[in-house]
């Protein structure tokens, strides 16, 4: 090297900040994973340029794609804080599966990306393993994803995941939003908490109240209250996938971001308006926690958290007592929470006095 620069070690990516061969130790680690949730149309190992999925080796005749990106927001950001990788997966999958089955889409493939400023293997293959096991939970194949590593563009520690999953659904099976109808009765399927929506407000609450997170729930003293925080999204798709195959749901809602209120107007056609019923069920301990802790409104609750419903179920009323015992014996929670009437688009939640430790009756309308 001339004298003018000086002697100098040589450039390498390493010396960047990227090791090439961490990546490379990480793919091998996680083809196990991977390899344990192949299913029928998925059967290819890591390390392609792209995964591949036959549809009709999956079963299907005619069918349509439905694909669907998410990410898990800013629990995230707990998970990272208090080395709570172990589920936050599964959280990745669930955002994504869940939103295939509203469609009546059985979700076939999943694929992951997962972004650091250096790649620490310990913790990415813990998220790894999680999205594994959300995988197997919903019943598809992690058929590939990718991992970057980028110096510079997140502090030290953090990560970022995002998701994308494919599904499929026969053509005449799709839920498209024009089966439901006025007489339809609502069915509610517990959530197994916040899920992946509101982590914002549970943050912020969480600095402006001093919750202790690594003690004991107020609410729970067997359980710390950052595992109840938390606990990993549920996945609805097994349950749900016999009932759609017998034609038996008009709609489902996935109750994500914007809570009740919003989402299930989504899946309604014109002329059809929701209306839940807040006392149909008790609110969880958890739901009760955090609307004392934030004095928080039971409008702004309904729009905000899943409020104890993570999926909404539209059947026929003569059909509802049968489609809950069927979704009992599956092992989810269901109670009735309301019905499908006539008027504009949209969904009405209402409750009693001391429901949602309001003062009196109350009730919050969404037009779609």
């Amino acid at each position: 090297m001339s004298e003018e620069y000086g002697q100098e070690r040589p450039y390498s990516y390493a010396g960047a900040g990227v090791s090439i061969e961490a990546g490379n130790a990480l793919v091998r680690a996680i083809g196990p994973l991977a390899r344990a949730t192949r299913r029928p149309g998925a059967d290819a190992d890591l390390g392609g340029f792209g995964g591949v999925f036959d549809p009709r080796a999956a079963g299907f005749t005619d069918p349509l794609l439905v694909a669907a990106n998410d990410g898990v927001g800013t629990k995230l950001k707990l998970a990272i804080q208090h080395d709570a990788h172990d589920g936050i997966g599964i959280d990745l999958v669930a955002m994504c599966a869940n939103d295939l089955i509203v469609q009546g889409a059985e979700p076939l493939f999943f694929l992951d990306y997962y972004a650091s400023g250096k790649l620490d293997n310990t913790v990415a293959e813990r998220v790894v393993a999680s999205i594994a096991e959300g995988c197997k939970q919903a019943g598809c194949a992690l058929i590939g994803g990718e991992t970057a590593e980028m110096p510079g563009m997140y502090a030290d520690g953090d990560y970022d995941l995002a998701g994308f999953c494919v599904g499929a659904v026969e053509r005449d099976a799709l839920l498209d939003g024009s089966r439901a109808a006025p007489g339809d009765v609502i069915l509610g399927l517990a959530s197994s908490g916040v899920h992946s929506n509101g982590y914002s407000l549970v943050r912020k609450l969480a600095v402006d109240k001093g919750w202790q997170l690594d003690r004991p729930a107020p609410f729970d003293h067997d359980r710390l209250l950052i595992d109840a925080l938390m606990a990993p999204t549920r996945i609805y798709v097994k349950s749900l996938l016999p009932l759609l195959r017998e034609n038996r749901i008009h709609a489902l809602a996935h109750i994500t971001g914007g809570g009740l209120l919003e989402n299930i107007p989504r899946v309604l056609p014109d002329g059809c308006h929701a209306t839940v019923d807040a006392d149909g069920w008790t609110q969880p301990p958890l739901m009760a926690f955090l609307q004392a802790e934030g004095a928080i409104e039971p409008e702004e609750l309904a729009r905000t958290f899943n409020c104890g419903v993570g999926m909404a179920v539209v059947v026929a009323a003569d059909d509802a007592e049968t489609v809950a015992d069927a979704l009992r014996a599956t092992g989810e929670t269901v109670f009735p929470i309301g019905s499908i009437g006539s008027g504009d688009k949209g969904c009405t939640v209402r409750g009693s006095a001391g429901t949602w430790n309001a003062d009196a009756d109350w009730s919050a309308t969404h037009h779609g």
